[in-house]
């Protein structure tokens, strides 16, 4: 099975990992907003990258904590996973 993340489900882990309300559909429409623009800091990063390591039981790339926008870490993480599939 592939599993891939959606701008849903980063949403949905920006609220429970880092305590940042966003809508899905405004980060769907703007993918490249900076994660800052968004209340996102690197801690908040840290604390999602922690979390989809833990249910996907493998390390992300350290590259996956340093991603500036939703488009960027959804590429990294997506291809992370579809390459260990």
């Amino acid at each position: 099975m592939i599993t891939q993340l959606t701008v849903q489900e980063l949403a949905a882990l920006m609220k429970h990992a880092a305590g940042v309300t966003v809508d899905a559909n405004d980060l769907e429409r703007r993918p490249d907003s900076a994660f800052n623009d968004l209340g996102l800091d690197s801690l908040g990063l840290l604390g999602i990258v922690g979390e989809l390591e833990n249910r996907h039981g493998r390390a992300l790339p350290p590259d996956a904590e340093r991603c500036k926008t939703p488009r960027e870490f959804l590429a990294l993480v997506n291809t992370t996973l579809m390459a260990g599939a």
